[in-house]
This record gives C-alpha cells, sequence and structure tokens, in this order.
C-alpha cells in the first residue's frame, strides 16, 4: 500500500509548525528520532528507518503536540466517539477490534503479555483489561470479556 501522499502531507505540515527542528518521539517500546530536513524516521533501537505507516502516526502524533494536545481526562470513549471517525469504523473495527478478539478471546488473559512487552498496565476495567501508552500522554485501553454460553467474547479499543 502506497503512503506516499499522506507522508508528504505530514511532512509539509510539519515543516510548517517547526520549520525543519527534529524530534524525539517514543512510540511503544521504541524511540525515533525525526529528521524533517531530510525527511527521515529513524528507529533509535535497530537504527533503520520507520515503516510508511508508522512515519504517519509518529509525524501526526508531533504535529497534534506542537499545536497542542489535549489533556487526558479519564474517560473513556470508543473509536465510534472520536471527532470525524464515523466513516472508518468499519476498517478500524476489523482490522484492530476483530484482530484483538480472534488473538485473545477463547484466552483473555494472553493479552496481559503486553504489560511485559510495553510496559503497560493491567486494568481493572472489563474481565481482562490492559492501559497501554502509545505515544506520551496518549492511553489506549484494551478490553476484553470472556465468553460464556449465551455470548461470545469481546473486545473493545478505548480512547481517553
Amino acid at each position: 500500500m502506497k503512503y506516499t501522499e499522506a507522508l508528504s502531507k505530514a511532512w509539509s505540515e510539519l515543516d510548517n509548525i517547526a520549520k525543519g527542528r527534529s524530534h524525539e518521539v517514543k512510540f511503544l517500546n521504541d524511540n525515533y528520532t525525526v529528521d524533517p530536513g531530510n525527511r527521515v524516521i529513524l528507529s533509535l533501537s535497530c537504527n533503520v528507518p520507520a515503516k510508511d505507516y508508522l512515519g504517519i502516526l509518529i509525524l501526526h502524533y508531533i504535529i497534534k503536540r506542537l499545536r497542542g494536545m489535549p489533556s487526558i481526562k479519564g474517560e473513556w470513549i470508543s473509536f465510534r466517539e472520536l471527532s470525524g471517525a464515523e466513516g472508518y469504523y468499519n476498517t478500524f473495527k476489523k482490522r484492530v477490534i476483530d484482530v484483538i478478539k480472534r488473538k485473545y478471546g477463547e484466552r483473555p488473559d494472553g493479552i496481559l503479555q503486553l504489560t511485559e512487552r510495553f510496559n503497560a498496565k493491567r486494568s481493572p476495567l472489563a474481565d481482562v483489561g490492559v492501559l497501554v501508552e502509545t505515544f506520551e500522554e496518549i492511553p489506549i485501553l484494551i478490553t476484553l470479556w470472556r465468553g460464556d454460553e449465551e455470548f461470545g467474547p469481546e473486545a473493545n479499543v478505548l480512547f481517553d
């Protein structure tokens, strides 16, 4: 899949805001350096360029951070409740929620391995919940509910 146009727009937007200044960003369990002059995002753990889809996320995060990040409120909402996300829900569900449910639905405790891999925290919400800080000050909450005789397992990803 080509991400050329999205990357180009994000780089231009970042350049308009930050005027070529470099940045360091922590994303999950890796640190990245962002060099707008050369339009390179480099993983510091393995010294290779970030995949394009990660680069887009990283650039959008930096842009939002520079413009002003909303504060964390401790109020969890679903993807459907995010502003502007309505038309993307089915894709999000298919690529994220359904994948989590397929992988962990029958064994929800398996998701607790994220607490070690990504320095995440267990949450008391749901049968099994994991709080992951994706970017600095951008937590997500992954919730899993065990199935029973009437209903199959359920999963969701919530945002602060």
